[in-house]
């Protein structure tokens, strides 16, 4: 239509949509940033190696500071999630480019403790995909992934997590490159439950066993544990040794024990 100014944006598929010229977009600090994680070893790894990348960043450890009215105070060019447990809401995602990790080769594996899921699954090694958020969890486009190790204590798998993410981070900012769409069949993982941490009897072999113990060696879940006569045993810092497992056990009382 004569007149009639529009701007041509391209979408999924090659198509192309039309949208007014006069409608503003927010202009983002180039150069500005923002990581927003709740983990020791994530924010250790901002302080020492995210924080010295070029640029302003800025750390977020608490989700009240995540707001609406300080995104837009910052006007960052991403914001960054290594590892939040919280719903981040539309309206901070809409404003600013959201980049979360994933510890799994999204669509497989999309949803809860994607470390735990893949160690009850077998697998050894898997990919820290980096997505771009979107209203639907774990479903947006990937920017790129890279390798992880599942050997080790659950701590120390993430911990080795955040070095590679804080690696992530940075080509990030310096190439930005386009996210592209999922493919594959989508696989959701159920986060686990506390209840989830007790030991049963289907672990039949030490090496199931050890698994089982260490994957939840992390603060985020309950520790493996089993209940007995009113005590609670709850094992720690597990060792694989060739005929046996070695491993700390703290025992306490048990909590709301019901009477029978």
């Amino acid at each position: 239509m004569k007149g009639r100014e529009v701007l041509r944006l391209s979408a999924p598929g090659g198509l192309e949509v039309e949208q007014p010229a006069n409608i503003k977009k927010e202009k983002m600090n180039k150069r500005t940033y923002i990581v927003a994680t709740i983990r020791e070893w994530n924010i250790s790894a901002f302080k020492d190696v995210i924080s010295k990348y070029p640029g302003t960043w800025h750390l977020i450890t608490d989700k009240k500071e995540l707001t609406i009215k300080r995104i837009k105070q910052i006007k960052p060019r991403y914001i960054f999630f290594p590892h939040w447990s919280f719903k981040v809401p539309n309206v901070i995602t809409e404003f600013s480019e959201c980049v979360c990790f994933h510890e799994t080769e999204v669509p497989f594996g999309r949803g809860g403790s994607p470390i735990q899921n893949l160690i009850m699954r077998g697998y050894e090694k898997t990919k820290i995909s980096a997505l771009k958020m979107t209203k639907k969890l774990d479903a947006g486009p990937v920017y790129l992934r890279r390798d992880l190790g599942l050997d080790g204590l659950a701590e120390e798998i993430f911990i080795r997590s955040s070095k590679i993410i804080a690696g992530m981070i940075k080509e990030i900012i310096h190439k930005e490159p386009l996210p592209k769409a999922q493919k594959g069949e989508i696989v959701v993982f159920k986060r686990r439950t506390p209840e989830q941490s007790v030991m049963t009897k289907k672990l039949k072999s030490l090496d199931e066993v050890f698994d089982f113990l260490r994957m939840l060696d992390v603060a985020e879940y309950p520790r493996a544990f089993f209940e007995r006569d009113g005590l609670r045993y709850e094992f720690s810092r597990p060792a694989l040794r060739t005929s046996a497992i070695e491993a700390d056990v703290r025992i306490t009382k048990c909590k709301n024990r019901s009477k029978k």
